[in-house]
């Protein structure tokens, strides 16, 4: 960790002065008065970690020269091929698990719903409920149990932590085995058992994590040390695998290749170049294949109660998309209506998250807790509130079945006599997926009663609220969608005698405009949309809708992500950099105390500024006699001292031994190890001869960081900070006579509590 807390810098003065004066080492502190106090600890999933920063940006040292300079055009041809690859697998393993999701969910929610269904239609209305409630429940607390015992950072929707680790924010287990396998069964449970959720952001946490799991770049523990795997040790790669585990998510979730990879570009990364675009589209492509053949074989039967599938594709075809100037002020006023209800929703979900923190931070029976009862209460909503609906009369000349006996369908009959249907029971009791498939339905082929569709979008609009922030793995699209279409479709129903457009096409335009409204994102919402209803027709209306419920929500509140990475405490950075960071420089927030090395160290040195300290990074100054003056020849990472610690490749003599280093170690040797490997500073066994001896840093510092004067504003320098995805950006001296380095900015130095906190009198912009 960059930095740390007040209190541990006090101890490590008192602690440095009782060993400066048994072992007179020789202080490696330039100290400066001014701290950093912000948090490094997150929320991460339902629990607090502690959080670190991403080094993106390459190590240009002796070891990595040679590396190099010694790559035949095989191995850089290899390297290339393996990227692909990996791009291939991830596309296939996410495709495969998010069939496997749908198919699971499917499977299970019909077993309930048919159960129940049988039950009603025997009269036996009480045992229905118990029924009901009761597989509701046992799937919650078996998702609730997941998350709260075995990967906490599987709770929510994932995307926050995804697009947090992109911007360069790492926490432990974020992208773990064990939050993936929880991710995967902990949707299956919480989407079957009822939850107002989506298993879409799930998925894209989903396909990350099998991004990263695939780029850990081998693993000496299961033997999987090929010379090739090597090449994915690194902060750069992994965080470009994930980038398309990200895309391939969101394919795999809506069937929607090309808005997976707008949604990566738009949304979750940060750094973006167009090799990248072509691999993300590979994997995504790679994903619509896998899931096409699925469904091909699903079609035949095969895979139970499957049913249409919630792999969704939403066909609106049906109806015409031709509109005139009254139907463009409908679609605008739509847009504004979304824009206020996304942003109140956004809103409610903020105060509802602060709520749920409290409460999660007492313990894991706590988490199962609230999770058991917002199951009751959900299940009270979608079995109580249809009783309160009329029982309507089947429309005759049906294709389809009326009253619906299987377990999905248009028409479910609830409590009504025969040859009657309950419309808010066909809302309800489907599962999610069949529910938007009916909103989006012409209104030549489906009805809906007004007090019908204001019913379920004000329950579906809270329930969503309140489900947020519980111990499952939820995803906001499917809520948002829902709550759209019913609040699209009712204004359509007003608007029927005024539009010539269908009520299903209002329903399509209402979820983008809440969409808009939550998210705010624009060009890959316009075409996951349209790939998800394959309509083209529609593409100028909602385009229309996105852009007005964005810019109206954007006047109230930020995006729904956005908020949350906020209330989770993760560090990210901004494309741009805050207004009042132009009246500063980047001196004024350089914090301290700085710790640096000499190029020629001794161990005991080393050894225990790595004891006192967190810091990652050590900036490296040559003294005479090795240089003319003091100077700056570079920055060395903590991973790496760790490194050549362990090989003892130390000198009883002050005299440089690089050779015999750059002989001694290879470039992999101090690549980037898999989550909780690598070593560690309990690993070291150094003798009290040893620690007299001396080590020479110059074969693995970095001797071309990025340095910027101490003049430099602080907005540029947070600009290039997050362009260039560093870790550490080094301020140097303007003036001669001076120690070469200033300080090191790091990312919590950018951060708007840090700079405010030291100039009170600074008013941030809102």
């Amino acid at each position: 960790m960059e930095d740390y807390s007040n209190r541990e810098k006090n101890d490590l003065e008192i602690d440095y002065d009782k060993e400066h004066s048994v072992s007179m080492l020789r202080e490696p502190f330039l100290v400066r008065n001014r701290k950093n106090n912000t948090s490094q600890v997150a929320i991460v999933g339902a629990n607090t970690c502690p959080i670190e920063s991403l080094d993106y940006e390459i190590v240009e040292n002796e070891l990595f020269k040679q590396d190099w300079r010694s790559r035949k055009k095989a191995e850089i041809f290899q390297y290339v091929v393996l990227k692909w690859t990996l791009a291939l697998l991830i596309g296939l393993g996410t495709g495969l698990i998010g069939f496997f999701n749908n198919l699971a969910i499917e499977n299970l929610a019909g077993f309930k719903l048919l159960v129940t269904n049988n039950l009603m239609l025997k009269d036996m209305y009480y045992q229905a409920f118990a029924t009901y409630a009761g597989c509701n429940v046992v799937l919650a607390i078996a998702a609730g149990a997941l998350c709260a015992y075995v990967a906490p950072a599987a709770a929510g929707s994932g995307i926050p932590e995804v697009k947090a680790y992109l911007n360069g924010v790492d926490a432990p287990s974020i992208l773990a085995p064990s939050t993936l396998f929880v991710k995967i069964f902990g949707s299956i449970f919480g989407v079957a058992a009822g939850f107002v959720v989506g298993k879409e952001g799930p998925m894209v946490h989903t396909g990350a994590c099998i991004a990263s799991f695939l780029g850990q770049g081998g693993s000496r523990k299961y033997h999987l040390t090929w010379k090739w795997l090597r090449y994915f040790k690194n902060d750069r790669d992994r965080r470009d695998l994930i980038t398309c585990g990200s895309a391939a998510g969101v394919a795999a979730a809506f069937r929607a290749p090309v808005g997976g990879v707008l949604f990566a570009l738009e949304e979750a990364a940060s750094w973006w170049r167009s090799a990248l675009l072509w691999r993300t589209f590979f994997t995504t492509a790679v994903v619509a294949v896998v899931l096409r053949s699925l469904i091909e074989f699903c079609r035949t039967g095969k895979c139970g109660l499957f049913g249409q599938g919630g792999l969704i594709m939403f066909d609106v075809n049906s109806a015409k998309a031709t509109y005139s100037t009254p139907d463009l002020l409908a679609v605008i006023f739509l847009g504004v209506i979304g824009g206020v209800l996304g942003s109140f929703y956004n809103y409610c979900v903020d105060k509802v998250l602060r709520t749920y923190s409290i409460i999660n931070e007492r313990g894991p029976l706590f988490k199962i807790l609230l999770v058991i009862v917002i199951s009751l209460l959900t299940s009270c909503c979608s079995y109580g509130l249809p009783w309160l609906s009329q029982c309507i009369p089947c429309p005759p000349h049906l294709a389809e079945q009326c009253p619906t006996e299987s377990r999905s369908g248009n028409f479910k009959n609830f409590q009504c006599p025969p040859n009657h249907y309950n419309n808010l029971a066909s809302l309800f009791f489907n599962t999610n997926d069949d529910a938007i498939r009916i909103l989006f339905t012409s209104g030549s082929e489906k009805e809906f009663q007004f007090s019908t569709l204001l019913v379920f979008f004000v329950a579906i609009f809270c329930l969503g609220i309140v489900t947020y922030g519980i111990a499952v793995p939820a995803g906001l699209f499917i809520p948002v969608i829902l709550a759209g279409a019913s609040y699209g479709r009712l204004v359509g129903t007003l608007l029927g005698p005024l539009s010539s457009l269908d009520v299903g096409l209002f329903a399509l335009l209402g979820a983008a405009s809440f969409l808009g409204g939550t998210m705010r994102m624009t060009v890959s919402l316009c075409v996951i949309l349209l790939e998800l209803t394959n309509d083209l027709l529609m593409l100028p209306l909602m385009m229309l809708v996105l852009l007005i419920s964005k810019s109206v929500a954007d006047i109230f509140n930020k995006g729904v992500y956005d908020q949350i990475v906020k209330i989770k405490g993760l560090p990210y950075m901004e494309t741009h950099a805050e207004p009042y960071m132009r009246h500063l420089i980047a001196s004024d927030v350089v914090s301290g105390p700085l710790v640096s090395f000499s190029g020629i160290e001794k161990v005991g040195n080393i050894l225990h500024v790595l004891r006192v300290t967190r810091h990652n990074g050590f900036p490296v100054i040559d003294e005479p006699p090795y240089s003319d003056a003091p100077e700056l020849c570079g920055l060395v990472l903590r991973s790496h001292l760790l490194v050549l610690l362990k090989g003892k490749k130390f000198t009883e003599q002050r005299v440089k031994s690089g050779s015999d280093i750059v002989r001694g170690f290879k470039a992999h040797d101090f690549a980037k190890a898999g989550s909780g490997k690598g070593v560690k500073l309990e690993d070291l066994e150094i003798t009290e001869e040893e620690m007299e001896m001396y080590i020479d840093l110059h074969p693995i510092t970095n001797t071309s960081p990025y340095t910027v004067v101490e003049s430099m504003s602080l907005a540029k320098a947070a600009v290039l900070f997050r362009e260039l995805g560093l870790r550490h950006l080094c301020v140097v001296s303007k003036t001669p006579g001076r120690p070469p380095i200033v300080g090191i900015l790091t990312r919590h130095d950018f951060t708007p509590e840090h700079v405010l906190g030291l100039y009170p009198h600074i008013k941030p912009h809102k």
